[in-house]
């Protein structure tokens, strides 16, 4: 019995810890491809988006407020979100642009305001 157990462990055909390790790597590889990278590329966009907030922009607040940006301060936003209305907001807490200041209003955008 103890021959089979030896003749099994035999000292050459111990598998590299190259070999061992690959499953790991190849895991580590994958989660990065699918999530770690894209999750970056994301941070990178937004944080880029906060640098170029301006005056006239039409911003969506992670508390979902829109408003129009009446000052912009280095890490305080003022927002109208009524006529007469304001709020500051903390510049990390903007989500997303609604509508960048160069994007003017139609004048159908225009009309349908005024009659509300």
């Amino acid at each position: 019995m103890t021959s089979v157990a030896l003749a099994q462990a035999s000292p050459g055909a111990a598998p590299s810890l190259l070999l061992n390790l690959f499953p790991l790597l190849l895991i580590f590889l994958i989660f990065y491809l699918i999530l770690i990278r894209p999750q970056q590329k994301k941070q990178r966009e937004h944080q880029q988006m906060l640098e170029n907030l301006k005056v006239g922009d039409d911003v969506l607040t992670s508390g979902g407020l829109y408003g129009r940006i009446t000052e912009a301060k280095k890490d305080v936003l003022t927002l109208e979100i009524a006529p007469n209305t304001r709020v500051r907001v903390a510049r990390s807490y903007i989500a997303a642009l609604a509508r960048p200041s160069n994007d003017k209003p139609k004048e159908k955008d225009k009309e349908k305001d005024r009659q509300k």
